[in-house]
């Protein structure tokens, strides 16, 4: 498995280079990230929850581990989270019958028959 704590710290540090090559990149990533924040509508805890279960369904490790150790921050049991990450596997299984449905369609169509 990999090293989290490392890799969070050589993430951050090379996110930290892309931000001197190029402010306005990741002030604007910054500026969409914090504009949860600002409505209070959700608590960072559950903001930090729905961040990992999207970390899980778009497959990004730097999520994983930002959004890992900000959940722990927020107070995020482990309960919690492998119930978040519940959801992210539901919705992942959820979209893949959604989509082969789409791809029977697609079949039907390029066959040159109704899919209806």
């Amino acid at each position: 498995m990999l090293n989290w704590t490392e890799y969070l710290k050589e993430l951050l540090s090379r996110i930290g280079e892309i931000g001197k090559l190029s402010p306005d990149t990741v002030g604007g990533y910054q500026m969409l990230s914090n504009a949860g924040k600002k409505t209070g509508h959700l608590d960072a805890k559950t903001r930090e929850l729905i961040s990992l279960a999207v970390a899980v369904t778009t497959r990004c490790d730097g999520c994983i581990t930002v959004h890992s150790a900000a959940a722990l921050k927020q107070g995020a049991s482990r309960e919690e989270i492998a119930e978040a990450l519940g959801v992210a596997v539901a919705m992942n299984a959820g979209a893949a019958l959604v989509y082969s449905a789409r791809v029977m369609d697609a079949v039907a169509a390029h066959e040159g028959k109704s899919s209806s």
